[in-house]
This record gives C-alpha cells, structure tokens and sequence, in this order.
C-alpha cells in the first residue's frame, strides 16, 4: 500500500501530468483538496472509488482515511494543488505516515507562479535585470514567518518576487517594497490562474492595491513582483545562444572545441 501526493497543478486539469492522471486512475481512494483543485481533476479515478474533498476535514480525519485505506490494502492518491513541495502542507502527513510505517511518493505538480507566467506571457529571469526568484508568502492567519524571511528582507535583493497568501496585505507589500523596487516597480495579482473564471491584474506598486479593491479579490491569489515583468523594456539577449559564447555542443564556427578530460 502506498500514499501518493500528487500535484495537481493550478486548477486546469490539462496541466496534470501524465504521471499524476495515471496515479489517480489507478488509486481506490482519492483524497483532494476540493477548495483548491476542480473536480474535472479526480473525475478520472476508477469505477467504485472512494472519493472525498478533505476542505472540510481535519489532519486526523484524512489519516484516518489513510489508515483504513491501509487495512484495506488500498493505495490512496492525495491530491493538492499546485505543487506538493511548495505550502503544500504535506511535512506533517509525513511525519504521520513515517510514524505508522506507510510508504509515499511525491508526484510533483506545475507551481502557481509558473502558471502565472504563462498566463502573462512572460519570463521571470531577464538577462542583468532579475536573476532569482524568491517564492514567500507573508503571515497573516497562517502560521509565522521565521525570523530574517521578511518583504524587507527579500526586497534588498530586487529580485522577482511571487508572494503567496497576501492579496489581503497589499498595503503592508506597498509599505515595505516601495523603497527597494520603488513607486512603478510593475506587479501582477494573478487571481485563480488556470481556472475559468481567471482573472490577470497588471499595475505598479502605485495602484495595484486601488486595481485589486475594484476586484473584490480576497483570497486564491498570486503577487509577481518585480523589474522582470515590465512588458517593454531593452535588455541584453542571454548568452545561451550567442554566437560568440561557444560551448561544447556549439563550436565557434571555424573552430573545433575538443573537451580535456584531464582538466
């Protein structure tokens, strides 16, 4: 018997892997995330499964399951959104089937703040513009932050940011993002992405939180932030394909690169 996590991606189900639509084809119980993940995304389970969205339920209420599920010899697929390894909440259900002696495996998912950029139609990493990602989210009702993971922090290295959990806090994001990436640094709000009712919010540090009020938008939502997104602004081409940049798969013309394996 094993425990599958599986990520379900952003909420289209075209974005399932052919690993995870497999696993839940295969699986007797499937446990998902019914907040977060559509029902088109578990509809593939098999005739006679059992199927339940554990919105409603507790940590000891989707063990219980899994235990039954292990007396039974069933193979349980436990289906979150986005991807499992990122505020997936799968450390602790872990810890509990490591305790029970229960094998798992994690089936990885496309992340939000990929789908995100997708749906802009844009790169995070421009060339001697922005080189990192920081992927965070901020306190509020949730759990802490650890002591040094703050906005201030991450917004001395002006590098991309994709806040999670915050489209409530976007006066505290304006407060202390202003001063690192300034008035019309560009930000994107994206709001359900990969979800029929997506919506994309494109503005600056100015009057992004003016755009997201007129929305109404109060949860399922992603921050992008940073130099990066701006949709028009010069910038070098990577040295990826550069001619003059030669590598050993791409010669410089007229010059044979031999490898030195002694070096």
């Amino acid at each position: 018997m094993k425990v599958y996590f599986i990520g379900a991606g952003p909420g289209d189900p075209e974005l399932l892997t052919l690993k995870a639509q497999r696993i839940i084809g295969e699986c007797p119980v499937c446990l998902y995330a019914g907040s977060l993940v559509p029902e088109q995304v578990v509809a593939g389970a098999p005739d006679g499964a059992r199927v339940m969205d554990t919105a409603v339920m507790t940590l000891d209420d989707t063990h219980g399951e899994i235990l039954a599920a292990k007396a039974r010899g069933e193979d349980v697929a436990r289906v979150h959104s986005g991807d499992p390894s990122l505020y997936g909440a799968i450390a602790e259900q872990i810890r509990r089937l490591r305790a029970d002696d229960i094998d798992y495996e994690i089936i990885p998912g496309v992340p939000a703040y990929a789908a995100a950029a997708a749906a802009i139609g844009q790169e995070l990493t421009i060339p001697e513009i922005a080189q990192s990602i920081v992927l965070t989210r901020m306190s509020m009702q949730s759990t802490s932050m650890p002591d040094g993971e703050t906005l201030d922090n991450f917004g001395r290295t002006g590098a991309t940011l994709a806040i999670h959990l915050a489209v409530r806090n976007m006066r505290e994001i304006e407060r202390q993002l202003v001063p690192h990436y300034g008035i019309d640094c560009p930000v994107v709000v994206a709001y359900r992405v990969g979800w029929p009712d997506q919506m994309i919010i494109r503005g600056t540090l100015a009057d992004i939180r003016k755009k997201v009020r007129a929305e109404k938008i109060t949860r399922t939502a992603l921050i992008l932030l940073g130099p990066a997104l701006a949709e028009a602004r010069e910038f070098r081409d990577s040295a990826l394909y550069d001619p003059k940049m030669p590598h050993v798969l791409r010669p410089v013309t007229g010059i044979d690169l031999v490898e030195d394996h002694n070096t």
